[in-house]
């Protein structure tokens, strides 16, 4: 039965008894029990309660997360009874569950679509039914997701359908088409499932075919709607397009309509269908498009399905009983037996019976606590999923967050660039107004200057007026002394009041002092007769006195006017000093006000600046933390897988744990050189967080794959690769753990990582299989020898089976004559299409080679592709040895020395050798090359071929043998009874015997594997071309590379006792 994988019962006891987690656990289980019973290998079909329980299951929780959660759990490439039953239930999910099923399928798109084309690619009655029903559900999805207005019952109104179709015509147009597309998937399903099936009335009611036709109610109700929406669409475009434009459409719908008529009469035929749904009928004709009025004739077809009776409920058992006899069976043939012959001898059970049943007992119920652990394992997967995404998504939070920072930062930067101008301009304001004060203290000193030959000049003038007062009282005294002469004296007092009004007001006092003399001269006029005398002697000095007060007047104007001159240039400079001055308090307060603005918005975007830059650096370390938490999170994840029991069954190749390896080794020195950088600028922590992330994917995946490896190795390498792993995983959670703390942060060693990783990486190159022994530059001649003995050992093949078959004509006559020609013939025929095979393989060879090897040699190309190269020489190698062995059978069995069923292991070990050469070949060929498709076309020949050498020996041994007739006329009932305890006898021997050589066979193919990877190409001693051995001799199949092999799940594995074991694959 299938399985869907659990938790562990230890996982399950850690959790609290809420109620709530109680019921969903109680919601998972009946959902896993429904699955497990509606999805099962058995022929049957879906029993509706177990898809009822499923649909509600998606209303539930409003989608088909937990569907699909056990539904990936499923082992569908196994079973294509499965695949076919998953599509069945899913097509019911997606028509009736909750409208969110839609958006969780379409996620699940690609694990659909794989389903599908796996199993178009084998030839399965089931398998092709799969693949067409896949098409069809990937068909439905797009369709609904396209247009949401169509629930994915299809179910919509009239009203609806116009909306949705609109009035643009391309639009209905594109519409009418996707929809012809739908009905084509519904149909090609219904036409592959009747042409499987016999139409007979009785085929309906087998489980077989009642298994094939349940999936056809649901395309019944989706064709119905279907049919009905284009009919509405057909005549809506007829209205707004002309006929002929439509012709495509209507041909196509007329091909749709007989195709549907045909499947809904041959389903109303059938008995299974008339207790389950009740088909409508069609028209005998379709519509008739070209006339509007026919849109009113249209009757939409409506299906019904009855009501269901109640179903009994079923026990909730994960267990799926073996197929077999039903139980009743064995005990009416032991009644029968009793009454006949009595009660057997000894009727009670035997010890080892016992043990027997209760070791079934044991078994069973270890096998259902195992489907429970997968189960809750696969829930408890989903879960860490969901968290893994919650995660990555909270990264990329912090991921913008950091970018945010990082823009805010260079604003930031801007604005302190902008800050640093302004300061520099201020700096030159500072140094204009220390030049504005130079030019006030040089324009201060100018009026120092000033100001002292200003006093300089009132000292002088003060001086003048002196003279001029001691000058006026000599005036005066000469004035007394002169009577006579008073017209002279007034021209003298007219021109000293004019040099007195000139020079200042000052000078009226003197000519007050100047008229109280005259007016004493003239009282003293008496006085001037007796100084006449002395009058004559003063006259000469009184005009030398006018020379030198002319001069003195003179003298005087000048320093008036040069005075003058002097005080409108000092209050000129005055004025101006005064504006300079208040124009250099103004801008010395204004530049004092914006240099303390500017320092003031300096200190606070400096102060946010480095708020900023602690804020990113806390929050760069934030991140750095959380990747490192994250990271050993995985770790210890990866660690714990060592221990895990689970793990056990997980297997990998020496080859991916060395590219593993490899990968991490780079990590490391990536994360080195992000720690570095970190270091040096804390800011900046995206080199370390993107290294860190990476460095835990790559060592985590080395860890596990280390672990994986080591289940396929030696017990001594493999130890040691465990220990390895151990200590890689120790050292990466120490340096994760040092990466947490700021403390710790700059002591880290990341280069520490690297010993053990090497040391991985060694043991996964010691561990690599060593195939051939051809070194790589021999590989190009030994594929050239080895394709050319192949088809030397074909030709010479042919040759033989010619020489016998004239022997035989010889030798032989009749019947046996008639089978040794059919048989030879149909080995002649095969070793033509191998001949043809290999001849298309070696030229495809060749074509790979000139295509691929660029600039370099053939040499040089097949060394650097030796796994391909040495799987194309074990291919040959495979392919010449099986025409031997054939040519060998074919000889034993015309000279009646050998059997027929050597003859057809023969058959197929040549199939199997050629499907392997076939697949190398197509490895590195181009899909559109011709020499691809003639070689695919050789391969499908040669398998007709075989099949024609095994039909055309099993009839030769049919004919042959005697076959003796039974009479059982004159035999009694004891003695039937006794021959037939005698068979019984023969049978259970032949079935020992049968065991025991299957067990053989197992043990042979099992050490062929074995060996198989030790094994090399032949040595030089050996012939490079598989000569014809000899009639009595027995020659030696040819190794086959070998790669180590995957562990099939429990569930897929076979039973030894078959003979049979997984088989080995071989990449290149």
């Amino acid at each position: 039965m299938n399985s869907i994988k659990s938790v562990p019962a230890r996982v399950l006891s850690r959790r609290p008894g809420h109620s709530l987690e109680a019921e969903r656990e109680q919601f998972d289980k009946t959902q896993a029990i429904s699955i497990s019973k509606a999805i099962n290998t058995q022929e049957a079909p879906v029993k509706e309660k177990h898809a009822r329980r499923i649909i509600l299951g998606t209303h539930h929780e409003k989608g088909a997360f937990t569907f699909w959660s056990y539904a990936i759990g499923l082992p569908l490439p196994s079973s294509s009874i499965l695949s076919w039953k998953f599509c069945h239930v899913l097509h019911k999910v997606l028509r009736d569950g909750h409208p969110n099923v839609l958006h969780d399928c379409q996620r699940h798109r690609s694990n659909i679509r794989e389903i599908g084309d796996l199993w178009g690619h084998l030839h399965d009655r089931y398998g092709q039914l799969v693949n067409v029903y896949t098409k069809l559900l990937l068909t439905k999805i797009s369709f609904h997701l396209k247009h949401p207005q169509f629930p994915a019952g299809l179910e919509v109104t009239d009203e609806v359908l116009e909306k949705t179709a609109g009035t643009d015509v391309n639009n209905i147009f594109q519409l009418t088409v996707e929809m012809f597309d739908y009905m084509d998937c519904e149909l090609r399903l219904s036409e592959s499932v009747f042409r499987q099936l016999n139409t007979a009335i009785a085929v309906s009611q087998m489980s077989s075919g009642q298994c094939r036709l349940a999936p056809l109610i649901q395309v019944i109700q989706d064709c119905s709607h279907l049919y009905h929406y284009t009919v509405k669409l057909m005549f809506k475009l007829h209205a707004c397009l002309p006929a002929d434009t439509l012709q495509g459409h209507r041909d196509r719908f007329h091909e749709q309509f007989h195709s549907l008529r045909n499947f809904f009469r041959r389903a109303s035929d059938m008995l299974y269908f008339k207790r389950l749904i009740q088909i409508p009928r069609l028209p005998e004709g379709p519509p008739n498009f070209l006339r509007a009025s026919a849109l009113a004739e249209h009757i939409k077809p409506v299906v019904v399905i009855p009501e269901e009776a109640p179903e009994d409920e079923e026990p909730e058992n994960l267990i799926e009983i073996s197929t077999g006899p039903p139980a009743g069976e064995p005990a009416v043939v032991a009644d029968l037996f009793e009454q006949t012959f009595g009660p057997p001898n000894g009727s009670l059970k035997d010890d080892r019976d016992v043990q027997i049943e209760t070791l079934k007992r044991e078994v069973e119920t270890l096998r259902a606590e195992l489907e429970k652990i997968r189960l809750e394992a696969q829930r408890y997967v989903s879960q860490l999923k969901g968290q893994v995404n919650a995660l990555e998504a909270e990264l990329e939070e912090q991921r913008k967050k950091k970018q945010k920072a990082l823009v805010d930062n260079e604003q930031l930067r801007h604005e302190l660039t902008q800050l640093r101008a302004a300061q520099r301009e201020g700096e030159r304001n500072q140094g204009l107004r220390e030049e504005a004060e130079k030019r006030a203290s040089a324009t201060e000193a100018r009026y120092q200057k000033l100001k002292e030959k200003h006093s300089e000049l009132i000292g002088t003038h003060a001086e003048l007026l002196r003279k001029n007062a001691d000058t006026a009282k000599q005036l005066t005294v000469t004035q007394q002394s002169q009577e006579e002469v008073a017209r002279v004296k007034e021209q003298l007092a007219f021109q000293m009041e004019q040099e007195r009004r000139e020079s200042e007001l000052k000078l009226e006092e003197q000519t007050d002092l100047l008229e109280k003399l005259k007016r004493e001269l003239e009282a003293k006029a008496g006085e001037l007769v007796r100084t006449r005398e002395a009058l004559s002697r003063t006259e000469q000095s009184g005009s030398e006195l006018s020379s030198r007060l002319d001069a003195l007047s003179a003298e005087k104007a000048e320093l008036s006017s040069a005075v003058q001159r002097r005080e409108a240039d000092l209050l000129a400079a005055q004025g101006l000093v005064r504006e300079k001055e208040a124009a250099l308090s103004q801008e010395q307060q204004r530049g004092s006000r914006e240099t303390a603005e500017l320092q003031r918005q300096l200190a606070d975007k400096e102060s946010q600046e480095q708020e900023l830059r602690r804020r990113l650096v806390d929050e760069q370390f934030a991140v750095l933390r959380a990747t490192a938490t994250e990271a050993q999170r995985i770790l210890r994840d990866a660690v714990a897988k060592l221990d895990d029991p689970l793990h056990l069954r997980c297997t990998s190749s020496p080859d991916y744990l060395v590219s593993r390896a490899q990968a991490a080794l780079d990590a490391v020195s990536a994360l080195e050189k992000g720690h570095a950088q970190y270091l040096v600028s804390g800011s900046d922590a995206s080199v370390l967080v993107a290294a860190l992330t990476h460095f835990s994917h790559v060592a985590a995946d080395t860890i596990v794959h280390g672990g994986a490896t080591s289940h396929l190795a030696p017990t001594d390498p493999a130890d040691r690769l465990i220990d390895t792993c151990r200590e890689c995983g120790a050292r990466a959670l120490e340096l994760v753990g040092q990466l947490q703390q700021q403390q710790t942060l700059q002591q880290a060693q990341p280069g520490l990582v690297r010993t053990p990783l090497r040391g991985i990486l060694q043991l996964g190159q010691e561990l690599k299989p060593k195939s051939l022994d051809v070194r790589q530059e021999e590989l190009g001649a030994v594929v050239d020898k080895e394709m050319a003995a192949t088809s030397a050992a074909i030709e010479d093949a042919v040759r033989r089976i010619e020489d016998m078959m004239n022997q035989a004509r010889h030798a032989s006559s009749g019947v046996k004559l008639e089978v040794n020609e059919r048989i030879l013939n149909s080995c002649t025929d095969l070793m033509k299409a191998i001949r043809l095979l290999v001849t298309t393989s070696t030229s495809l060879q060749k074509e790979i080679v000139e295509g691929g090897r660029g600039a370099a040699t053939q040499q040089e190309f097949y060394a650097k592709n030796s796994r391909w190269t040495e799987g194309l020489i074990s291919a040959s190698k495979a392919v010449g040895w099986g025409a031997t062995q054939l040519v060998e059978s074919a000889d034993r069995v015309v000279l009646h020395t050998g059997k027929y069923e050597e003859l057809i292991v023969c058959s197929h070990e040549i199939a199997a050798s050629t499907a392997q050469l076939v697949a190398a070949s197509k490895v590195k060929a181009d899909k559109r090359s011709p020499h691809l498709s003639r070689l695919q076309e050789c391969s499908r020949t040669v398998n007709e071929m075989a099949a024609n050498v095994v039909a055309s020996t099993r009839s030769g041994q049919e004919q042959i043998e005697e076959r003796d007739t039974m009479d059982f006329s004159g035999l009694s009932l004891i003695k039937l009874k006794k021959q037939e305890m005698e068979t019984q006898v023969r049978v259970l021997e032949l079935e020992k015997t049968l065991e025991a050589e299957r067990m053989r066979l197992g043990e042979l193919r099992k050490q062929h594997y074995v060996l198989a990877g030790g094994v090399g190409t032949l040595s030089e001693e050996e012939p490079s071309r598989p000569s014809a051995a000899p009639r009595g001799g027995t020659s030696r199949k040819p190794p086959l590379a070998q790669k180590p092999s995957v562990a099939a799940r429990q569930d897929q594995q076979l039973d030894k006792k078959d003979g049979i074991y997984p088989a080995q694959l071989v990449n290149y």
